[in-house]
């Protein structure tokens, strides 16, 4: 291994290690405020939960992700060498990222405000908007270039603007949606930033990737507590969903923008930019797609909260949290997976994107009516995976519960 390679590994493993003691640090903190000043979410007839829980998650997150990033920034000099903090160097470093790092503050207190007295679906849409058009206009960057689908490049912003605020709205409301189970959406956005981070890093963007990493290194010690705690169980929230929302959609903008990826070709290799970024973000994007046509079908607000989720049907047929959302990382890798082999077995760019939609919209869209109709009907297969499930919990044995306890214990 060369000196550079040892370096970049550096630069990329310290911010994740920093952001996941950053969280396991705060992480108690926060939870105490929660609990002490009843920032709760309280169950009702469409959640899932059967007590109150805490719920200011996304607030220990972000303190992980700034932590991680700050870390990496000062071990990487603008030459691309791993240097010690240098005054001068760190404005250019962290200029780029600094219009989606004044976002995702924006996103955490709209959040944390929504948590606590809830913010109109209208108002926080307009939020959203403005923030989006804030990044793209402050970062000069948006998702103007389709890199050969259908034959085309470059778009002219009049249209790319419109298109990058309609697919951030979507992106930030799609990951909002599917956090109904422990760890669902914070364990599909460590999938979502590692994948994104890896791609960074083929391409020598390191400052993109320092970002994705560190957002690695903060969801991990969430998702565990979040999963698997039981005193220490806490969700990330909507300050915490908005927050990797608006992240999912600064990466989605940095991989489709024009002067993308320049040390990667590309074209060369014959990937799809779009079907890699929707491929990547499949399961929300494919449920919230469906759950929205459902209702307006049904002449609902595409706004109105109901339980047709993807992870619905899924509890409903007796999954546990952890086993739906161990599935719906599958799903989600699964359609990652099919992805590559289109590239892979060198179809074109167009018939990539087909491929992934197919994919996406058979799979996820396959997976809720096979269990609505199974669940529904109380069929015999039905009645195995209820028992499956069952089957499969780890709960009264001495290990776990020693687990937890551990788990559960605040950090020094």
């Amino acid at each position: 291994m060369t000196q550079h390679a040892l370096l970049r590994i550096v630069q990329t493993v310290v911010p994740v290690l920093v952001s996941m003691v950053a969280v396991r640090w705060m992480f108690f903190k926060i939870l105490r405020i929660a609990k002490e000043k009843n920032i709760v979410d309280n169950p009702e007839a469409r959640k899932l939960q059967k007590e109150p829980v805490p719920v200011l998650g996304g607030m220990a997150v972000l303190f992980g992700v700034l932590c991680g990033l700050l870390v990496g920034c000062c071990l990487m000099g603008t030459d691309g060498t791993t240097v010690f903090y240098k005054h001068q160097d760190i404005w250019q470093i962290m200029g780029s990222l600094l219009p989606v790092l004044l976002g995702m503050g924006i996103m955490v207190y709209t959040g944390v405000v929504d948590d606590i007295i809830a913010v109109k679906p209208s108002h926080r849409i307009v939020i959203e908007v403005l923030t989006i058009l804030g990044i793209i206009y402050g970062s000069g960057a948006c998702a103007d270039n389709l890199h050969g689908v259908w034959g085309i490049y470059h778009i002219s912003w009049n249209i790319a603007v419109p298109v990058t605020v309609f697919g951030g709205v979507a992106i930030i409301n799609a990951i909002n949606m599917v956090d109904g189970v422990n760890g669902l959406s914070s364990g599909l956005c460590i999938i979502y930033s590692g994948t994104f981070g890896v791609a960074f890093v083929k391409s020598s963007d390191w400052v993109n990737a320092i970002l994705a990493f560190s957002m690695v290194g903060a969801l991990l010690p969430f998702f565990i507590h979040n999963v698997y705690g039981q005193k220490s169980r806490m969700f990330i929230g909507d300050a915490g969903t908005m927050v990797m929302g608006i992240l999912m959609t600064w990466f989605s903008i940095t991989v489709l923008r024009t002067d993308t990826f320049i040390g990667w070709d590309i074209l060369k290799q014959n990937i799809c930019l779009v079907a890699m970024c929707l491929a990547i973000m499949s399961v929300p994007l494919a449920d919230m797609a469906r759950v929205t046509v459902m209702r307006v079908l049904h002449g609902k607000s595409p706004f109105a909260p109901d339980k047709t989720h993807l992870h619905h049907a899924l509890i409903a047929a007796g999954m546990s949290h952890s086993f739906t959302t161990l599935v719906e990382i599958l799903l989600d890798m699964l359609v990652i997976g099919i992805f590559v082999m289109g590239f892979k077995l060198k179809l074109s760019i167009t018939n990539q994107l087909y491929l992934v939609c197919i994919a996406g919209a058979a799979l996820i869209w396959g997976a809720y009516a096979f269990l609505n109709y199974h669940t529904t009907r109380k069929t015999r297969t039905y009645e195995r995976l209820k028992s499956f499930s069952v089957q499969a919990q780890l709960k009264n044995k001495n290990w776990w519960d020693r687990f937890q306890t551990w788990l559960d214990s605040p950090a020094k």
